[in-house]
């Protein structure tokens, strides 16, 4: 495994175009994250900027995984949710540049995102995964339960329709059991 730093990141031109650059890697590699191929790279940069706005007026944290002064992976914790939600935070938006996939980079991410999440007081983390070549084992491993699928959730990249797998966990103080 590749050394490699995590950290919260700002909107920074340069760090718009290399979010931008793994955005549309993610998508051209059939990464079912909102987005269709081709994707422009001037609407990835756009995307990263308002998500990078909205983590600076602390909405989310969009966390980049490094090697070296390059950007190898990003995830995204959502935090602003409905006022009756304000103990859970939402996972979105986990890519892995294609040369560092299998390396831990993903993993790591989302262990600072869960340590982020209940430093910011959240005892519950959900996400979703496509059904078709998402990363329900990752996330699996990492001690999330399916909650459910729903068929026919979203387009994938390419083309084609995929469920998508939900998952929650409990973190935190309610993770830990009761007796």
């Amino acid at each position: 495994m590749s050394h490699f730093a995590i950290k919260p990141l700002e909107d920074e031109p340069d760090l718009r175009n290399a979010l931008g650059a793994l955005l549309v890697e993610t998508v051209a590699s059939g990464g079912s994250v909102s987005f269709m191929h081709p994707l422009p790279l001037n609407d990835a940069k756009a995307f990263w900027q308002d998500s990078l706005g909205a983590a600076a007026r602390g909405e989310r944290v969009v966390l980049g995984a490094f090697d070296g002064d390059s950007l190898i992976g990003t995830v995204t914790l959502l935090l602003k949710l409905p006022p009756n939600q304000p103990h859970r935070a939402e996972i979105a938006k986990m890519m892995t540049h294609v040369s560092h996939r299998n390396r831990g980079v993903a993993t790591a991410l989302l262990r600072a995102a869960e340590q982020l999440a209940i430093a910011h007081g959240r005892t519950l983390l959900v996400l979703d995964t496509a059904v078709d070549d998402g990363a329900a084992p990752l996330y699996e491993k990492q001690g999330f339960q399916l909650s459910g699928i729903i068929p026919d959730y979203a387009l994938k990249p390419h083309g084609g329709l995929t469920g998508t797998m939900i998952y929650w966990k409990r973190i935190g103080a309610a993770a830990i059991p009761s007796s």
